[in-house]
């Protein structure tokens, strides 16, 4: 794989990014990579025009939440780049990594649909070579809350690789989601202290029309699953409600209670933390947000709502 190929692809994919919206002309096919280094060089030559340059990272099993994040990057940027890698060193022992959905040429199609210019196809060893003994961490303050408090390791093995990745695009803006907020927080942090290229830029949540928070893992669903997951949702709006006139201990407890008895099988925590510190807010939620994390037969579903 040590020269350039371009995706052919001639089917069409039904999709559409939102309701009732006109799906886009099929784009040229982006440009598929696989080396940094060709990478870095495609980069610089765009960058020598005179254009900028849009990141997204991702572990493929692209949905429309990932796409709401390539549409940010063509509307701020000239080029997008997107990269498909899912990284074996932010999944603990037990986790799913072998499993994960990876279905690369349905994501390279919806790509195509949504304009982006290169696709960037790293293997493990492209971005681990032989001899990689480099870890990078963030203070236990911000990793060790939340899902780091579940997933022992889990935010240094997402701080290496988005360091790798970032500085061998070294965009202008790199774009990510708010469902994974506390990860989106690490990764601003992380581009402050080390100063990475590129402005990180954070984009609201999409969400299915009953309200499910898009996400790869949510093909683990059951079809009995999937109709009990929108109460994830609708329980982050009922704290939110129930906070003007309750003390947040007795609305939390209860809604915790409320998710167990639809359905889910554990909560991993539902807190109130501060939406710029990650501050655990237990009286005031001023400039707070719910979050919740959750077990749904064998999908962990991430949530969080603003107050």
């Amino acid at each position: 794989m040590g020269h350039d190929f371009r995706c052919t692809f001639a089917r069409v994919l039904s999709y559409s990014f939102a309701p009732n919206k006109p799906l886009m002309p099929m784009n040229p096919s982006p440009l598929l990579l696989r080396e940094p280094d060709r990478i870095t060089e495609m980069v610089a030559e765009w960058r020598a025009q005179g254009q900028r340059i849009g990141f997204v990272p991702t572990m493929g099993a692209l949905h429309e939440g990932h796409m709401a994040l390539v549409e940010e990057a063509r509307k701020h940027c000239d080029k997008a780049v997107v990269s498909i890698f899912v990284n074996p060193t932010q999944f603990g022992e037990g986790e799913d990594y072998t499993r994960y959905p990876r279905m690369v040429d349905r994501d390279i199609d919806l790509l195509s649909r949504h304009g982006c210019d290169l696709v960037w196809l790293p293997d493990v060893h492209h971005i681990y070579p032989d001899g990689f003994s480099t870890k990078v961490s963030i203070g236990n303050e911000i990793t060790g809350i939340l899902c780091g408090r579940h997933r022992a390791g889990h935010f240094d093995g997402v701080a290496t690789v988005v360091s790798i990745l970032l500085n061998t695009v070294r965009p202008d803006a790199s774009f990510f989601g708010e469902k994974d907020y506390q990860q989106l927080h690490i990764i601003r942090r992380l581009a402050a202290d080390l100063h990475l290229p590129g402005k990180v830029c954070g984009i609201p949540i999409v969400r299915e029309a009953d309200g499910l928070a898009l996400s790869s893992r949510n093909q683990y669903l059951t079809p009995q699953e999937r109709a009990v997951a929108p109460a994830l949702y609708a329980t982050l709006k009922w704290v939110r409600t129930e906070l003007e006139n309750r003390s947040c201990a007795e609305v939390l407890e209860e809604a915790q209670n409320r998710l167990l008895r639809v359905g889910f099988d554990a909560v991993d925590y539902l807190e109130i933390r501060h939406g710029d510190t990650l501050a655990l807010l237990e009286e005031n939620v001023a400039g707070g947000r719910v979050f919740v994390a959750a077990w749904l037969g064998k999908a962990r579903l991430l949530d969080n709502l603003e107050l």
